[in-house]
């Protein structure tokens, strides 16, 4: 007999196919971001300007790697390195206007995405779903001592 994690796994992978956040290039004519470049621009919104290492104890990446990647987004604009705000040596990325605009539109496209795919689901589902992900998130953050910040102080 299989485990429901069999299941979980399963429909995980499923889920990761149907990304709404396009995997191609950096930034897109029509304005979609790379995957990292999203979640990038969304953590460094959430949590204010960061620095090289702050951004890999964030993710668990090496520095080269992040430097690679946030190298990209300030070659598009979308983020500015400025001098640590508190003061210190290391210099920090902090997300333009124009990257807040691009992150805007493209989480108001996901959303609009998701909103087709729910249609017709009950609002009390979406609710319960959206506290299952929530949930599930939470605890592979935990198990990594990597937490994000939480949404709803950000909404």
């Amino acid at each position: 007999m299989a485990r429901a994690t069999h299941e979980v796994e399963y429909e995980q992978m499923l889920l990761s196919r149907h990304s709404f956040v396009n995997q191609r290039g950096r930034h897109r004519k029509d304005g979609a971001l790379e995957r990292s470049a999203y979640i990038l621009l969304s953590r460094i919104r959430m949590q204010g300007p960061m620095s090289i290492g702050e951004l890999s104890d964030a993710f668990g990446l090496d520095a080269s790697t992040l430097n690679r990647q946030t190298a990209a987004i300030t070659r598009t604009g979308l983020v500015e390195r400025i001098p640590d705000p508190d003061g210190g040596m290391a210099r920090k990325f902090r997300i333009t206007d124009e990257g807040t605009r691009v992150l805007d539109k493209e989480r108001e496209d996901i959303v609009r995405s998701l909103d087709r795919v729910m249609a017709d689901w009950p609002e009390e589902d979406i609710t319960a779903f959206a506290s299952y992900l929530r949930r599930f998130n939470t605890d592979i953050e935990r198990l990594g001592a990597r937490p994000w910040p939480c949404l709803k102080a950000h909404l």
